[in-house]
């Protein structure tokens, strides 16, 4: 109750000092001052931005690198910076020649909130994130610098609700739930940033991103979960009081989520797969490397499907990666012709038409086991077994239907040649 009078008793004072000050000569003296001072501010932002192109106004879209676009976010927060510059020494001076400063004071918070609010417009883009800031963060900090945050906070910890020995005060609550955002919005913004600098790095492989950007992340996020203790009033030297327990939580209950993280980890660093690699599991699945995380890495059928498989499977089990080291590979169609065939002139013409397909190695540059090959396999029932092996950049699937195009090529070269394709043929006698 004390407290309550006493924030009532504040408010009181500051409408009468208000009042009496608008019927004063320094007053307007001191509007004058702040005036000039945001007009100076306005022409050395404009000016600096246009000597600096760094820190001028960038289109919105256009593909310019983080850091072109961190400048001229930058750039933006001139005109209030200057401002306060101008203001904080504004305020002594006014003090010493007129004896008052609080308008200078009340423009300085005025410049402080719209540096606030730059920041929110220009690197928050999480709406929900945005709107806690604007309609929470903003009135806090325009409390703080009026001087009535204290008495309010004092309020709010007058109520309390007490559960056993534990205290949970409205004020503890609040003070959680926006700091808690807070962090985690740097966090996010800090893990983004940081992951486009070092995708940038022409120096460092995939894996070598891959790794320091996901370990960037974690060591992120565990000094926000650390902070965020602190914030909460948890003593951090308590933590060691459960950490046996938490290790034997990790050993069972979370077992199947390390495993994959490590197995991430370990995957990056031996680089048996990498983003583009046609990969195929034990089951039969196959699909291209799309994206590697620490818990799964995902992989893109031929049919639009994204499979999610966890690390441990690369780690534990057996796979095939058909594209890791070379990219080329060795395909085969078999096909058959009839017995009374020229054998010799139809494997020159084969080779002749696989050799013909633009996706097919072919060519005399090329080392001559790597040129298409046509061979007999077998002697069949109603004809002879015959095959052409060729060789090919990527996979024969998807995009890449090789196959199928040379198996239509090698039927129109043997109707047009006058080659006959058996088919299954019965001679049945009729005994009297």
């Amino acid at each position: 109750m004390v407290d309550f009078q006493n924030f009532k008793q504040s408010i009181s004072d500051v409408s009468n000092q208000v009042t009496t000050a608008l019927l004063q000569t320094e007053t307007y003296a001191q509007l004058a001052m702040v005036l000039l001072i945001f007009i100076v501010a306005l022409v050395v932002s404009n000016r600096l931005r246009k000597y600096f192109p760094m820190m001028a106004k960038v289109p919105e879209g256009a593909p310019l690198s983080p850091l072109r676009k961190l400048t001229s976010k930058m750039g933006n927060l001139l005109f209030p910076l200057i401002a306060i510059l101008g203001l904080s020494f504004a305020v002594a001076i006014s003090t010493n020649l007129l004896g008052q400063y609080w308008l200078v004071q009340a423009a300085l918070t005025v410049a402080l909130l719209l540096v606030f609010n730059a920041i929110i417009r220009d690197h928050v883009k999480n709406e929900f994130i945005a709107f806690v800031f604007r309609w929470i963060g903003l009135p806090l900090l325009f409390l703080h610098l009026v001087d009535l945050l204290e008495p309010i906070i004092r309020v709010m910890e007058g109520m309390q609700l007490a559960v056993g020995n534990i205290k949970v005060s409205l004020y503890g609550v609040l003070r959680v739930a926006f700091f808690g955002t807070l962090l985690f919005w740097f966090g996010r913004i800090s893990n983004s940033t940081a992951k486009e600098i070092i995708k940038r790095q022409s120096k460092l492989d995939f894996r070598a991103k891959e790794v320091t950007s996901k370990l960037f992340e974690v060591a992120i996020f565990f000094i926000i979960f650390l902070l965020l203790l602190q914030v909460m009033g948890i003593n951090l030297t308590a933590l060691a009081v459960f950490g046996g327990a938490l290790g034997v939580g990790i050993g069972f209950g979370l077992q199947a989520i390390a495993s994959n993280f490590i197995s991430g980890i370990i995957i990056l660093l031996d680089r048996s797969i990498s983003v583009d690699d046609y990969i195929e599991l034990e089951d039969g699945r196959t699909g291209i490397v799309r994206e590697m995380k620490l818990r799964s890495t995902t992989l893109e059928t031929f049919d639009g499907k994204d499979v999610m498989v966890p690390n441990e499977k690369f780690v534990t089990g057996s796979f095939i990666n058909w594209t890791h080291k070379d990219k080329k590979q060795r395909y085969r169609v078999d096909f058959s012709v009839a017995y009374d065939s020229d054998i010799r002139k139809l494997v020159e013409i084969i080779k002749a038409t696989v050799a013909s397909h633009e996706q097919v190695i072919s060519g005399d540059d090329v080392p001559i086991e790597e040129r298409p090959d046509c061979e007999i396999d077998s002697f069949g029932d109603s004809g002879v077994n015959m095959f052409v092996e060729f060789w090919m950049i990527g996979i024969d699937d998807g995009k890449n239907r090789v196959g199928g195009d040379l198996l239509l090529m090698i039927f129109e070269a043997m109707r047009e040649n006058g080659f006959t394709i058996p088919f299954p043929q019965r001679e049945v006698r009729v005994l009297k």
